[in-house]
């Protein structure tokens, strides 16, 4: 066993495969959600080795984001510059992965439910030509099923989180956990660029183009209030199609201004710093995304005492970000903003925190899906 895996535990219920013409009629699946071993070689729950030759099913789940709080270029260690990024977590919506491995299939006899998650393909196959080695087992192909409550195209990190879940679950097939920094390099192979969704909750600097952490900001953001809505009538954005900036040396120092200033904010627990800071960087984004109710968004925001407000870079996702521990009562305030971005065409999504609430999930009244014809099911948001 290497450094980029541990001992296997199953944090997800593992659901049974169900056989097929290819893996042999009346064969019994076996589940790859038991430990290790000492010796690295996987096995399964019951004590027996997963080189067996019926069919393995492990499972991978991983949760989203609502986009960045600050986003640009920024020096490294060694003094290089990185673009690179802080999300802003969201408890709840995620994507779960179901990988059947056969053994005794070519690796590239690999199917995928739905058929055009390509990106997740390419980090499932990645995933089963590492794990195999890991594992000392050959490599063999299988069934990845893909089921989430993401919205796509709105910048939450649809597209990661299917890549995250599709890694853990083969990982998961072959009794192994991958390290986050295995998972953060094969999801950057599969997606050119990711969001640090395979980390814990801490905020950290994360270049998406190298998988690597530039900077733990501290242990945790400190608790928000935020309220979500969508830009741009909720429209996808196009990456691609975004015109590509220069970056100066003067638009580097800034980043490493905000930076600096982020720092500060999640260490001194400073929510209107944060707000400061997020509001920057998302003003800075509008020279490439123009949303043209970014001015309105603010002005909503500064209106009903909020910090400020938050955007997806890459997405048309945004919030406004409030103290709960402000004078003048969170949710008078919470619902006069949600009330304020309806009526100027700004459709509010979920009011959501950034710490849990010891009382449970909060009522869902009024939280409604990131764009029309957008399908979730009910999560567990974080109370108020």
């Amino acid at each position: 066993m290497t450094r980029a895996t541990h001992r296997a535990r199953a944090p997800w219920p593992t659901r049974p495969a169900v056989p097929d013409a290819g893996a042999g009629a009346g064969t019994a699946p076996t589940t790859g959600t038991g430990p290790a071993t000492a010796s690295g070689s996987p096995a399964t729950a019951s004590g027996s080795t997963v080189t067996g030759t019926g069919p393995v099913t492990g499972t991978g789940h991983a949760a989203c984001h609502h986009g960045e709080l600050l986003q640009g270029v920024f020096l490294d260690a060694d003094g290089r510059r990185c673009a690179g990024l802080v999300t802003l977590p969201l408890a709840g919506p995620g994507s779960r992965a179901d990988f059947v491995r056969r053994p005794g299939t070519p690796p590239e006899s690999l199917t995928v439910v739905p058929d055009d998650r390509g990106k997740a393909a390419r980090a499932a196959g990645l995933a089963v030509a590492e794990c195999a080695r890991e594992a000392g087992l050959p490599p063999s192909g299988g069934q990845l099923r893909l089921t989430g409550d993401v919205p796509v195209g709105l910048g939450m990190g649809s597209s990661t989180s299917d890549v995250i879940a599709a890694v853990r679950a083969v990982a998961d097939a072959y009794g192994l956990r991958l390290a986050p920094a295995a998972v953060a390099r094969l999801a950057v192979a599969a997606e050119r660029a990711s969001d640090p969704l395979m980390l814990d909750a801490r905020p950290v600097l994360f270049a998406q183009r190298e998988g690597r952490v530039l900077e733990v900001l501290g242990p945790a953001l400190p608790p928000l209030a935020v309220v979500g809505c969508v830009l741009g009538g909720g429209a996808p954005v196009d990456t691609l199609a975004l015109p590509v900036q220069e970056v100066t040396d003067t638009d580097v120092q800034e980043y490493e201004r905000l930076r600096v200033l982020l720092r500060r904010a999640i260490g001194s627990g400073d929510v209107r710093l944060l707000g400061r800071v997020a509001t920057a960087s998302a003003r800075r984004a509008q020279r490439v995304l123009r949303h043209p109710e970014f001015e309105t968004l603010t002005a909503i925001a500064r209106r009903y005492g909020a910090a400020g407000v938050q955007i997806a870079h890459s997405g048309a996702v945004a919030g406004v970000l409030f103290d709960p521990a402000a004078p003048g009562g969170l949710r008078r305030r919470v619902h006069a903003c949600r009330h304020a971005l309806d009526a100027h065409g700004i459709p509010t999504t979920r009011t959501f925190t950034t710490k849990e609430s010891p009382d449970g999930p909060a009522h869902r009244r009024g939280d409604r899906p990131a764009r029309p014809h957008t399908s979730r099911r009910p999560s567990r948001l974080p109370a108020l």
